[in-house]
């Protein structure tokens, strides 16, 4: 027969109990209030407003196990019919003796339905090694009871502030511990062969007189070694006629990008504060057998870290109207600063030149 709705070991978990609906366990459970393992004697008290039980509904299917949440529902099932009436309630006014044995019958079903959970635990378990879909337990979901993960936002690290949306674009050459400024229509190198390119105009074009690819500007850093010259001068006027040859004359596989140089003239000379340190820059236009020519410059000054070494910034930009304006040269120049110093400057002496 079956028994009659109320509060029952819960099959799936003994340490619970559930509320039988008369026809079939509910998603309510509560932790036991009594000693006794069915309804108080008389009556089946029903649950809470906030554990109002659903109405009854048809017994699940012969073989099925109770619905609900949890996989050890399924294993305990097959071990018990999962029906109240294997634990009897207790009887209202039976005497001691017949709740002495509901209670020994309670404690040993609860005991049975444990040891047949962890039996068919350790058999899903060993099953795995099969590797058939059928060995594996079914994933165990949350219950409506049970709290949400709570998963905090990241937040960015104290030590690293968000880059203000007003500070200068900068490149940084970490070799020398410098850092240039990135004037409006320049961009960090792409797609360079040179490693020691600082920065280049936007975009690229046809070159005049093989069709590869040139760039209207860039400016190069590197560092002077294996020179028994130190002054800032004499390294800028040996290094300015290589500088004109390695941008408007032959690039690094020998072809001619611009026919080759024709002439050059020397515009643009002498000394040059940069990053707070005494250099000197020499600048000269260049024409080539085709296409505009350009203005190179060379710009030697004393590193302001390690052991001094000095440093050569080479500017090439095109002449003509879609060349970069000589404006940017000075502007590159006196904005170069060491790196983590932004009050430092220079600049002295760099804006002599015709700019057409």
């Amino acid at each position: 027969m079956t028994p009659p709705p109320g509060w029952y070991r819960d099959p799936s978990a003994p340490h619970q109990e559930r509320w039988w609906d008369g026809t079939a366990w509910t998603e309510h459970r509560r932790t036991p209030e009594a000693t006794g393992y069915g309804p108080v004697a008389g009556h089946a008290q029903a649950p809470r407003p906030e554990q109002q039980a659903p109405r009854p509904h048809a017994p699940p299917p012969q073989g099925l196990p109770p619905q609900g949440p949890h996989p050890q529902a399924y294993q305990a099932h097959q071990a018990w019919s999962g029906r109240p009436d294997a634990v009897p309630p207790a009887g209202g006014g039976g005497s001691g003796a017949g709740g002495g044995r509901a209670k020994a019958v309670a404690l040993t079903a609860a005991a049975a339905v444990l040891v047949a959970a962890v039996v068919a635990g350790v058999v899903a378990l060993g099953g795995d090694d099969g590797g058939g879909a059928g060995a594996q337990a079914p994933p165990a979901t949350a219950g409506t009871a049970d709290p949400a993960p709570v998963s905090d936002p990241p937040s960015s690290s104290p030590g690293t502030p968000a880059p203000s949306a007003d500070a200068p674009a900068v490149v940084e050459d970490q070799l020398n511990g410098v850092t240039f400024p990135l004037p409006d229509g320049w961009e960090r190198p792409r797609h360079v062969a040179e490693d020691d390119v600082m920065m280049t105009t936007d975009g690229t074009y046809k070159c005049p007189a093989d069709g590869s690819v040139c760039r209207h500007g860039l400016v190069v850093s590197r560092t002077v070694t294996a020179k028994a010259e130190s002054a800032p001068e004499a390294l800028a006027r040996e290094d300015i006629e290589d500088a004109a040859d390695d941008a408007y004359d032959r690039d690094l596989i020998g072809n001619k990008p611009f026919g080759g140089i024709e002439s050059h003239e020397e515009v643009a000379s002498g000394p040059v504060a940069v990053a707070g340190r005494a250099g000197y820059y020499v600048r000269w236009r260049v024409r080539t057998a085709e296409g505009p020519g350009g203005y190179v410059q060379s710009m030697v000054f004393p590193s302001t870290v390690g052991t001094e070494s000095p440093i050569l910034v080479r500017y090439v930009f095109d002449a003509g109207e879609d060349g970069p304006p000589m404006s940017d040269m000075d502007t590159i120049t006196k904005g170069i600063r060491p790196v983590g110093d932004a009050d430092t400057g220079g600049g002295v002496g760099s804006g002599i030149g015709p700019t057409d």
